[in-house]
């Protein structure tokens, strides 16, 4: 039987609030903003720290290291 432990990493995104891209990012809602924060550091993390997840997992006889989908 395998059991799923969800982790709960915190990021912080710092905007200047001066710039026009920016300003459009702050003036969608607190839930869309986090979704597409989260979804875009999923997109380009996950491909650069598979690797690392695959070197880490190369032994792994008790626990395996996947990125949440």
């Amino acid at each position: 039987m395998t059991i799923s432990i969800e982790h709960n990493l915190k990021f912080v995104t710092e905007f200047d609030e001066t710039h026009p891209i920016a300003r459009q990012v702050l003036a969608l809602d607190e839930f869309t903003r986090i979704q597409l924060l989260e979804s875009m550091l999923k997109d380009l993390l996950a491909p650069a720290i598979k690797p690392v997840i695959d070197k880490i997992n190369e032994n792994g006889s008790y626990a395996i290291l996947k990125v949440a989908e």
